[in-house]
């Protein structure tokens, strides 16, 4: 406990292990000294190494490796477990029918990571202020931890409700061990953190920085969390703001934004980092798992042969519009071509249909290393368009963000536009769908439907037995066992 390595600084001196968050040449650097608490926070390079171990837990299990696609995606109307059947991922089958207990290692995973991150993001925040270092990185690194910190609460707060509130690191057990804060003073600091982020953070990078989060990075994740607050018109000016002043757009082609080759690209705003060649099996490597976890099971187009979860729902899949291209980026269909040039069967172990996540597909990246380097958005311009219409609603604006999104999928075609005269209801409705489709498997469903209120009116939900406590998660058991101040959610 009392040394840390030189590329590790975190809540209790936790060990950095990994650097996904910054360029990803970062990712392949290798420590070199050890260094302690007491000698650490002097330099540019110490500030910089001590902002990049708070990104590192976006890349793992209890993000975006594992729990995330997990919750966003299976605990939805988008997918269902797939896998091998019988036990075989016993935590996804939980979220998917709706039969939680609080020792979910999905929702375990997700509690402590972002606590981890939250403490890497409060030891920087109260070492960096205080450090005569380059004045342009002690501003980026602060606006960094601010980013960041607000990301990890916005995760928590949605999936859980009230959640402690810990902004400075703490020095006692019972600092650590502190009650439930109630949701309103957890927004108020994700809305402070953004708006100093947005003031502290540059509007881009080059080089090895490409992939720190920017100013543009902080509005987007401002207005979404203002959208999921009903703050409209604050969500509406944030969200104008990214669209007028970025240097964003949209590429032609949806598929090119799942590509290795336009990561950090035209249309991100912000993307968890990944580099692939370093790991046999692990979700906590430096490597994005899902290639290999959401391959077609046993057809050996992914290096361990594939694993067949988070299975497309027919009745998502059905749901296409005819013309949409996005279907063929997103889905594996039977028929569909493999690199090898067979097709995709009609039926594989865990899906009946022949269905499968086709969005994340990269395939052999290495016969002998099973994780890949594509990258995940968190946040496209995209969703910043579709944030705006929902804000705005059926005016000539709204219509014009919302047209911008479906003129992409269906080929520039202007006749599949939402047309004026549409009433504020059937609008938002549209809007709503039109994030389904735009964003699926990008690991946020549940959270939109728990927004929206879909989650509980779902008929296909309904029929799996979701329940009106499901709007949150349980607080895990571990944790209550440890602080005994943790009220467990309704339900559980």
């Amino acid at each position: 406990m009392a040394t840390i390595t030189k590329y590790s600084c975190g809540a209790f001196l936790l060990s950095l292990g990994l650097l996904t968050g910054c360029g990803e040449k970062f990712l392949e650097e290798t420590p070199t000294d050890q260094v302690t608490d007491a000698n650490f926070y002097k330099t540019t390079t110490d500030a910089i190494q001590a902002t990049n171990a708070i990104y590192s837990e976006l890349g793992k299990a209890g993000q975006y490796n594992s729990a995330l696609w997990g919750i966003g995606d299976i605990g939805s109307d988008l997918s269902t477990t797939g896998g091998g059947g019988g036990g075989d991922g016993l935590e996804q089958q939980q979220l998917d029918n709706f039969n939680i207990p609080s020792t979910n290692t999905l929702t375990t995973r997700l509690w402590g990571s972002c606590y981890v991150g939250i403490g890497r993001a409060n030891i920087v925040l109260e070492k960096v202020p205080g450090m005569s270092i380059d004045p342009a990185i002690q501003a980026r690194s602060i606006g960094e931890a601010e980013f960041l910190r607000a990301k990890y609460y916005f995760d928590l707060v949605r999936a859980f409700g009230d959640v402690p509130l810990l902004t400075k690191p703490p020095k006692t057990t019972e600092e650590v061990n502190i009650p439930r804060t109630p949701v309103a003073q957890v927004y108020a600091q994700i809305e402070a953190d953004l708006k100093d982020a947005i003031t502290k953070l540059p509007t881009s990078y080059s080089g090895d920085d490409i992939g720190r989060a920017t100013k543009w990075s902080a509005a987007g994740l401002l207005a979404k969390v203002y959208l999921t607050e009903g703050k409209l018109s604050d969500a509406a000016t944030q969200a104008r703001s990214v669209i007028a002043s970025s240097g964003k757009s949209l590429w032609a082609d949806y598929g090119d934004n799942f590509k290795v080759a336009n990561e950090n690209g035209k249309e991100s705003l912000f993307e968890v980092q990944y580099i692939a060649g370093r790991n046999q099996w692990t979700q906590d490597g430096l490597g994005w798992s899902g290639n290999e976890f959401m391959g077609p099971r046993g057809q050996g187009i992914v290096p361990q042969g594939g694993y067949g979860f988070n299975i497309p729902e027919p009745d998502f899949v059905a749901g296409y519009e005819a013309g949409d291209t996005r279907r063929a980026v997103t889905i594996w269909m039977p028929g569909d071509k493999y690199p090898d040039g067979r097709e995709q069967p009609s039926s594989l172990p865990g899906s009946p249909n022949g269905y499968g996540v086709k969005k994340w597909f990269v395939g052999k990246v290495n016969t002998n290393i099973w994780d890949s380097e594509l990258n995940i958005p968190v946040m496209r311009l995209a969703e910043v368009y579709l944030i705006l219409a929902e804000a705005v609603g059926p005016t000539t604006e709204g219509l014009d963000a919302i047209n911008t999104v479906r003129r992409r999928a269906f080929g520039g075609a202007t006749n599949r536009d939402i047309a004026a005269g549409i009433s504020p209801d059937d609008f938002k409705r549209a809007v709503w769908r039109e994030r389904k489709y735009e964003l699926a498997f990008e690991m946020d469903r549940w959270f939109d439907m728990k927004r929206t209120g879909e989650l509980l009116t779902s008929p296909q939900l309904r029929a799996k037995g979701v329940k009106p406590f499901n709007v949150l998660l349980p607080i895990p058991q571990s944790e209550r066992d440890v602080n005994p101040g943790l009220s467990q959610n309704p339900g559980y």
